[in-house]
């Protein structure tokens, strides 16, 4: 009953529960990203693509 209740937003999520997820995302898709520029890195290392 309480959980129909929220309102605020689109996603029903709270400002903490908004921000949380916001940092848990930042995280991700930065690890991910140093990721691919490490493979890219390789790869052109190992047989140039230009």
């Amino acid at each position: 009953m309480a959980d129909m209740q929220r309102t605020g937003s689109l996603s029903g999520l709270t400002e903490d529960e908004a921000r949380q997820f916001h940092g848990i995302f930042m995280t991700s898709f930065i690890v991910f990203t140093v990721i691919a520029i490490v493979a890219h890195i390789l790869a052109w290392s190992w047989k140039p693509w230009l």
